[in-house]
This record gives structure tokens, C-alpha cells and sequence, in this order.
């Protein structure tokens, strides 16, 4: 017999996302579905999920175990939110209404708008203050389901606040239930004090800031704005490669308003994702369908920004790339901690099936943190991360708008939301 600390009976549903990853093509739209489904766990990882005969005959739960009450719910692995810019101070408000209005992201940031109005909040702020902020909004996640989430910098773009942003993040992981993975960005924006001399903020990054976030091991990952008027594809290839040979992993914001080819240089220097993908082209379609780099699709930047345009999701998804789901919760261009709303975005602005908008949003996205080993799915041997929703199947996801249905939890074994509520956990001394 298995033994198990904590079991979730009598489920609805059990959703696994399940049978391999990453998930391409039409396996993209299999998401293992158990009717009447029971799952269980030890020491925080899934040692059995299947039938209640199946339960029965093969588990026991330990006397002082968790039996969770799973009936008339539906069981979906916990998602995995693998684009977010967590760390800042301030809000844009203004700038939303003015966009409202009719001015472009571009022109805002011709006006000193945008980036680095965030900037010069985030600078102002306190360590306390910004890994407050950072527990407030990974509370909201929570709510929402998301129980893995990435966290960049870029709103400090100098050496200090480059580092407080990154140990906020540290900080508010230590004590939050939401697993986090540190990218580091400071090549977000060039700062304003080096508008006039970017090439010697880029030899600042490499020689001097890159060098010391690794020290520190502040961030797995380097990420790096690659667009018109912010860095050049010559200058982002430099830049990611002074990055990988200081051991960080790469991500890239890619084609996001102009195609500069940022996907292709993705792809051929190996990286972990090409994020956005707005405008991207054909060929850069085509370098990511024979590559490992995950598509990072992030519907709510289109819808935010009210473009006409928005990421080619089908045609990523028919020649075979690595699709994954992300907010970009940020504070210009995508306002929102929820990724039930981005897989509901992803069904109907992106035109993916309720099946391929939640594998995207687990364990594809998951595959982009290079944690798909551990998360992103509800298969033996990896994390007891369970989002239990009350509805009455997986397809009411995106069917039942404007409600949140998630009630119950699970992050690494421990009930973490009950009834819609967080639980608040004791801090480890």
C-alpha cells in the first residue's frame, strides 16, 4: 500500500494535464481527464490519482493525514503564470486614460510615460514597501489558481534597485505559498540617465550588474526587451550572450511591435522562451516549431492595449511550436494576476480550444520555467499543486465568464486557499 498525508476524494473531475511535456500540435488539445477522480499525496508530492476502486485498493492515508472533500468539484493543476514583472512600485492610471484616448504605447513613452514612470516609482520605494506590494498581489494569484509564477525585474535599471527589486522577490517567496523564479531584466528600458550614452549602460549591465545579481544568485533567469527604440537585435545578441556565459538562463521579449527578428535569435542561441510574439514573422514561426524555445503568448497585453493585432496562436500552434499562456501582469500594458482570465482570452481573442488555452497555461507554461519535472501537471511523482474549482465541469472555465470558481488550494501538499480564502500559514523561524 501507498502511503499518503493528504487525499482529495471524490472529484468531479480530476483535469491532469498529463502524458508527456511539452505539449505540441494535437496533444496540445489532451488534457487527461479522470471522471470521479481521487487524488493523493505525500511529503508534498502525488503518489496516486485515478478511481475510487483503484484508491482504495492501493492507498492508505496516515492517521494524521488531510482528507480533503473533492465532491461536485473539478481538480486542474495549479497554473503556471511564466510571465509576470511582479516587483514594482506605483500605478499608471493616467497613462491608461490617456491610451484610452487615442495616444500609442510609443508615444507615451516619447512623453517620458510608460516604463519609466514605473521606474521612477519603484526607485523611490522601500525594500518593505515593494515586498509588500509583491505579497499583495501574489495573494490575488492565489485566488485565481496560479500556485508557480515568474517574477522579473527591469523598474530599477541601475545596480540598487535592480537588486532590491530581486530581493523583494526573494523575500516575498520565503513566505508566500506562490513558487517563484527570479528573472532578472535589466535591460527593460535604457534608464534616463543613460538615454543619450546607451552603449555604456549596456557595458554597465555586462560588466557590472549582470556579474553581481549572479553572485548573489538573485535570478535564474536574463530577459531582455528586443524591440524598435528599445534595444537593437545586435545589441540583444550581446547582451544575451554575456548573459549565458554568466550562467543565466535566456528569455527574450520578442516581436512584440516590430518584427526585428528577436524569435529567430531566440531560437538559434538556445533560448528558454521568446515572449509576446505579436508580430511575429513567418520565419520566426517556423524556428520555433523545429526548437525547444517555448512560445510565451500574452493575450492580455493585445486586449489591453486595444491592437488591432494580436499573436498568430493558431498558426504557432499548427506548425508544432511550444504554446504557453501568461498574464504579463504588469502595470502599462496588462493590468491583471488572473490567469483564468488569460486562458479565457487565450479561447476567445486567440482562438484556442478550452483544452490548448489550460495546457498552455500549466503545463506548457511550466515547460517555459524548465520546471515541467515538478509542476504544471497532476502526475505521480511530481507537486501536490491543485486548484479544486466548484462548477460543474473543466469546460466552464471559459463557458461561465465573470466568476471566479476556484474554493480550495493545494501547494505542495498544504491547503494554502479554503473556501475562497487564503490560509494563512506559520512562517518557518
Amino acid at each position: 500500500m501507498k502511503k499518503a498525508d493528504v487525499v482529495v476524494a471524490g472529484c468531479r473531475q480530476i483535469v491532469t494535464c498529463g502524458g508527456g511535456a511539452p505539449k505540441r500540435k494535437e496533444a496540445l488539445g489532451s488534457v487527461g481527464v479522470i471522471e470521479n477522480g481521487w487524488l493523493a499525496s505525500e511529503a508534498g508530492r502525488i503518489v496516486f490519482a485515478g478511481t475510487e476502486a483503484a484508491f482504495r485498493a492501493e492507498v492508505r492515508l496516515s492517521e494524521d493525514g488531510t482528507w480533503i472533500d473533492g465532491r461536485g468539484l473539478v481538480a486542474l493543476p495549479g497554473f503556471v503564470d511564466a510571465h509576470t514583472h511582479l516587483p514594482f512600485a506605483g500605478d499608471r492610471a493616467e497613462e491608461f486614460s490617456l491610451r484610452l484616448q487615442g495616444w500609442t504605447y510609443q508615444q507615451l513613452a516619447e512623453k517620458g510615460l510608460g516604463i519609466k514612470t514605473t521606474v521612477a516609482a519603484t526607485r523611490r520605494s522601500t525594500p518593505a514597501e515593494l515586498t509588500a506590494l509583491c505579497l499583495e498581489r501574489l495573494d490575488r494569484m492565489l485566488l485565481h489558481g496560479t500556485t508557480t509564477a515568474e517574477a522579473k525585474s527591469g523598474y530599477g535599471l541601475n545596480l540598487a534597485d535592480e537588486i532590491k527589486q530581486l530581493e523583494a522577490v526573494r523575500a516575498a517567496g520565503r513566505v508566500h505559498p506562490v513558487e517563484l523564479v527570479a528573472t532578472f531584466m535589466g535591460a527593460h528600458d535604457v534608464p534616463p540617465e543613460y538615454l543619450s550614452k546607451k552603449e555604456d549602460y549596456i557595458d554597465l549591465l555586462v560588466h557590472e550588474i549582470m556579474p553581481e545579481i549572479r553572485r548573489r544568485n538573485l535570478a535564474r533567469f536574463f530577459d531582455i526587451f528586443c524591440e524598435e527604440g528599445v534595444y537593437s537585435l545586435a545589441e540583444t545578441e550581446r547582451l544575451v550572450q554575456a548573459a549565458g556565459a554568466a550562467g543565466f538562463g535566456i528569455k527574450i521579449h520578442a516581436d512584440e511591435f516590430v518584427p526585428l527578428g528577436g524569435t529567430e535569435l531566440a531560437v538559434a542561441v538556445g533560448a528558454v522562451s521568446a515572449e509576446h510574439l505579436i508580430a511575429v514573422t513567418e520565419s520566426g514561426i517556423r524556428a520555433l516549431a523545429g526548437s525547444g524555445t517555448v512560445a510565451v503568448l500574452l493575450p492580455g497585453v493585445p486586449f489591453f492595449l486595444r491592437l488591432g493585432t494580436k499573436a498568430p496562436a493558431r498558426r504557432l500552434i499548427e506548425a508544432g511550436a511550444i504554446v504557453a499562456l501568461a498574464t504579463d501582469f504588469n502595470p502599462g500594458t496588462s493590468m491583471t494576476e488572473s490567469m483564468l482570465f488569460i486562458l479565457q482570452l487565450g479561447v476567445f481573442s486567440h482562438g484556442m480550444s478550452i483544452e490548448e488555452a489550460l495546457n498552455a497555461a500549466t503545463i506548457n507554461g511550466a515547460c517555459a520555467l524548465r520546471l515541467q519535472d515538478d509542476v504544471g501537471s497532476l502526475e505521480i511523482g511530481k507537486k501536490m499543486d491543485v486548484v479544486l474549482c466548484d462548477m460543474p465541469s473543466y469546460e466552464h472555465l471559459a463557458y461561465h465568464l465573470g466568476i471566479n470558481p476556484v474554493k480550495h488550494v493545494i501547494k505542495g501538499g498544504r491547503l494554502v486557499v479554503q473556501d475562497g480564502r487564503p490560509v494563512r500559514l506559520p512562517i518557518a523561524p
